[in-house]
């Protein structure tokens, strides 16, 4: 039964709109939106905002200058993102970038595959698992995403998840805290981990995320600060966050953030919502904490991305199609539950 509401939940995405660009109702409105003019593009932005900080301006002047000029929003200030991966960028050459962005992906897939070689009984299982694995990279492996913020921060987050485990868990609240310094959105996943290991009475690892949250919080005040030196009132604001599109839309999302793109939308549904049930057939504890980030991610894009969102799916690919490798068993075992029906054997007793 929760495998095929997990096929009926993901087939919705058929019906669902893709990606759409914002629409822009013109300057005579009191309010002004986030539609950049034709032929700006998100890319565009970040690769401008790169070379300005390459050529030696201060990344917030770069930053406020160009979404200024690209018809972008400056406030609220999160609109402006955090300038770790632009100065980062900057400041090494571009084949060390995407060599760095490689390595992340590759040591992404070698952690996932080392987590499940205990649960896979021979060597094809675990190779189909970490083949699994860079699908669902692919886009992620693309260089010319490079500047994407998600396209680094959703394989810190995989990353983090395969590292933690019970009494080892400093790697994992470090590439959490790596990712929130990169894309704000990451703080779901880390207070997700502080709430498990707090129900888990991991107390010194619930202080270890709650430390990566508080690090967070005066990183976002500053750069709330920085925000508000270079932005006027005449500057954009952001038209807000309340898409409203529902589960298809994180599916649709999903599928054109992984290797699943090359599928019919129908088909790529069915594989999504087989991966979802594999991930929940897997009894570890891993599994658990995956499954509740995939949950998470898609209610906030389901309820508050908007239609040119689509780069928010990112934050959960990275590993997303690795329940694949679990939902064979997860079904059969369905299957045998039932089809086990108890007999009962009535005994006459003569006296």
């Amino acid at each position: 039964m929760l495998f095929l509401v997990f096929l009926a939940a993901c087939l919705s995405a058929i019906v669902s709109p893709g990606p759409r660009p914002s629409v822009d109702v013109g300057a005579s409105t009191s309010i002004a939106y986030d539609a950049p003019p034709p032929g700006r593009t998100d890319l565009l932005l970040y690769d401008t905002i790169v070379a300005g900080v390459r050529g030696g301006s201060p990344y917030y002047a770069v930053a406020a200058e160009t979404q200024r000029m690209g018809h972008y929003p400056l406030k609220p200030f999160f609109a402006v993102r955090l300038p770790t991966l632009a100065v980062v960028q900057a400041a090494l050459p571009s084949i060390l970038v995407n060599l760095l962005l490689l390595a992340l992906c590759v040591g992404t897939i070698l952690a996932w595959v080392a987590r499940l070689r205990p649960e896979m009984t021979g060597l094809v299982p675990l190779g189909v698992a970490g083949l699994l694995a860079v699908a669902a990279l692919s886009v992620n492996l693309d260089p010319s995403f490079v500047v994407f913020h998600e396209v680094w921060a959703g394989p810190l987050i995989a990353l983090s998840l395969a590292l933690r485990r019970p009494g080892h868990w400093l790697p994992a609240v470090a590439f959490g805290l790596s990712a929130m310094l990169i894309r704000e959105t990451a703080l779901l996943y880390v207070a997700i981990m502080a709430v498990f290991a707090l129900i888990e009475g991991e107390r010194r690892e619930t202080l270890g995320w709650l430390g990566a949250i508080g690090v967070f919080a005066v990183v976002l005040a500053a750069h709330a600060h920085a925000v508000s030196l270079v932005s006027g009132p005449l500057d954009r604001v952001s038209q807000g966050w309340s898409g409203l599109e529902g589960f298809g839309f994180y599916v649709r999302l999903a599928t054109i953030s992984s290797g699943l793109d090359i599928l019919p939308q129908w088909l790529a549904s069915l594989v999504l919502g087989t991966a979802l049930f594999g991930w929940l057939a897997w009894r570890d504890a891993v599994a658990t904490r995956a499954l509740v980030v995939f949950a998470a991610y898609a209610a906030l894009i389901s309820l508050f991305a908007r239609s040119d969102n689509f780069y928010w799916a990112l934050m959960t690919t990275p590993v997303l199609l690795v329940g694949l490798a679990f939902a064979v068993d997860g079904l059969r075992d369905m299957i045998a539950a039932a089809s086990d029906t108890r007999r009962i054997t009535v005994t006459r007793v003569i006296r």
